[in-house]
């Protein structure tokens, strides 16, 4: 398969071309840990990260993860931009393409808007999260933090549990794992699992009496900011009867969690701080998975590893 135009959606990908990824961002953490981080492969080059939505780790993550590329870096939040006077998704878009970006990085928080956006540029697009419906580089990170610690996914078991019917980090999750040969199952109040979510390629339990059998156990967040209405009769209730603590994790099993993590609510303080929780590795995989992604799309497969050994060679000569 050769390198996709946009990264929209983990469809975009087979599972070759996300092992490539991985691997390349596998290259990169070992310029990670050198004193001098940077490498030049987007050098001259401008990405452009235009979000619509609050963002910590993800725009934080791009933002580094390109200027380790050595990439022009202009950083939009509609918050401090024309969008708080009326203006357009597509005008703002159309402004920004006349800087000549070689990449745009939206985060919206309406599902398809990264597809849009593809449509009113040459510049490559990358899907930083679209409402409900994807997050693509979340699972390519999360899937390169378990190959990391498990080696191959396959026939490894995976469980999603909390708020899915929310969760864009779920769909595209569902996807990667399942792709990487890993066996996924959703679990949830009924009322936050998506009617058809089997479709995705997963199994889906109503209750955590089965959870013992995961090897990996993937908590999601009440997304109370997408909620119109009562999805639960209480967080008290839910906590109760969903929240992973360390009465049922299991010694053998791996927790991990996208974060912004609600303590208390779907996660106990003790399964937080054990050492079975990869929350912090999925923080420090962002950047280079990132990397990995904006190289992908900007270089090319048809420049593969020479490239990135070339930029390795030069970050050690600049050390």
């Amino acid at each position: 398969m050769t390198a996709p135009r946009h990264l929209l959606s983990i469809d975009d990908l087979d599972r070759a071309g996300i092992e490539r990824i991985l691997d390349r961002a596998a290259s990169f953490a070992e310029v990670a840990g050198r004193e001098i981080k940077k490498v030049p492969a987007l050098r001259g080059r401008t990405v452009v990260n235009l979000f619509y939505e609050a963002s910590t780790r993800t725009s934080s993550s791009f933002e580094l993860a390109a200027k380790r590329l050595s990439a022009d870096v202009v950083s939009v939040r509609a918050a401090t931009s024309s969008v708080t006077k009326g203006e357009s998704l597509k005008d703002t878009v159309q402004t920004l393409t006349a800087y000549d970006p070689a990449a745009i990085v939206i985060r919206s928080p309406h599902a398809g808007a990264a597809q849009l956006v593809a449509r009113w540029t040459d510049a490559a697009v990358v899907n930083a999260g679209d409402g409900k419906h994807e997050h693509p580089t979340q699972a390519l990170l999360d899937v390169y933090t378990l190959r990391r610690r498990l080696g191959a996914l396959d026939g490894k078991n995976i469980w999603i549990v909390g708020d899915v019917l929310h969760s864009r980090v779920a769909r595209s999750d569902i996807l990667a794992f399942a792709r990487m040969g890993a066996q996924v199952t959703v679990s949830g109040p009924p009322t936050l699992l998506p009617r058809g979510i089997e479709a995705l390629g997963c199994e889906v339990a109503p209750t955590l009496e089965r959870l013992a059998e995961a090897d990996v156990v993937y908590v999601l967040r009440m997304q109370n900011e997408r909620m119109d209405e009562a999805y639960v009769p209480s967080l008290r209730e839910y906590a109760a009867r969903y929240q992973v603590n360390a009465a049922r994790l299991q010694p053998h099993q791996l927790l991990m969690h996208p974060g912004p993590v609600n303590r208390g609510v779907e996660l106990s303080a003790d399964a937080i701080d054990s050492p079975q929780a990869l929350i912090a590795q999925q923080v420090e995989a962002g950047v280079v998975v990132r990397m990995a992604v904006l190289y992908e799309l900007l270089a090319g497969s048809g420049a593969g590893a020479p490239l990135v050994a070339e930029a390795a060679a030069e970050a050690v000569a600049l050390a």
